[in-house]
């Protein structure tokens, strides 16, 4: 089939990954979930939200469990940060994990790809629009080099297609656009990521990128007060 870029249009919309319980956060997380916690100022997924809208999204997905009450108190509707936000509501199941919680947002993200961020990434990576997806293509992945705490990475990549294994390996961002194909067809509930992926790469069907830039995992409290720090000093 031609290798064509599917559904490349600007209407895409995004989903912000802010219902984990955020234990490797605690105590800062034991009255606040971790995507309001603050670096710079300004709550993470705040500084999330501002750079999906400067990269053009209009429609954002928030998927809310733990305290997810005061995420849509904190945010609103998007219209103070010009973009529409919904919010997909796990917490009567509690969080569904990664795969999970896109499933039980499918309705809202709509039937054209789309692009999914981990609520607790910092990346300076140029978030497109528009789709990466080839026809074929069931997911792009955005790699990134493998920081400390995750020595080994997670997949291979070899001439822009993303691979369970190979000589090296890099760490997942967090980062990637999703045809809905990859989850349109499971059942609701828990389900984790990883597995559909690797099904997916075994077929052939994961595009991705290399990414040099800043990236992290503000996912302990230690990372996110040296975020917060150069956040400062920058103001």
């Amino acid at each position: 089939m031609e290798n064509t870029p599917e559904n490349n249009t600007s209407e895409m919309k995004a989903m912000i990954l802010a219902a984990g319980h955020g234990t490797r956060m605690r105590p800062l997380t034991d009255h606040t979930p971790k995507p309001l916690l603050k670096a710079g100022g300004k709550p993470l997924i705040v500084w999330q939200i501002e750079k999906l809208k400067k990269a053009g999204f209009k429609d954002i997905v928030i998927n809310i469990a733990w305290q997810g009450e005061q995420i849509p108190a904190a945010l609103g509707d998007g219209t103070k940060f010009g973009v529409n936000i919904a919010y997909s509501n796990e917490q009567h199941e509690g969080a569904l994990e990664t795969a999970g919680g896109i499933i039980k947002a499918l309705p809202v993200l709509g039937d054209k790809p789309f692009l999914v961020v981990n609520g607790d990434v910092w990346c300076d990576y140029p978030l497109k629009s528009q789709s990466p997806l080839s026809t074929d293509d069931l997911a792009h992945l955005i790699l990134v080099n493998n920081p400390p705490h995750n020595p080994q990475g997670d997949f291979a990549l070899n001439d822009n297609r993303v691979y369970e294994s190979g000589e090296k390996k890099y760490t997942f961002s967090g980062i990637a656009y999703y045809s809905p194909g990859l989850f349109n067809k499971l059942p609701p509930g828990k389900r984790p990521l990883a597995p559909l992926l690797r099904q997916a790469m075994k077929k052939g069907n994961v595009s991705g990128e290399f990414y040099s830039g800043d990236w992290r995992d503000i996912g302990t409290p230690e990372r996110l007060k040296q975020l917060d720090k150069e956040l400062l000093m920058q103001q």
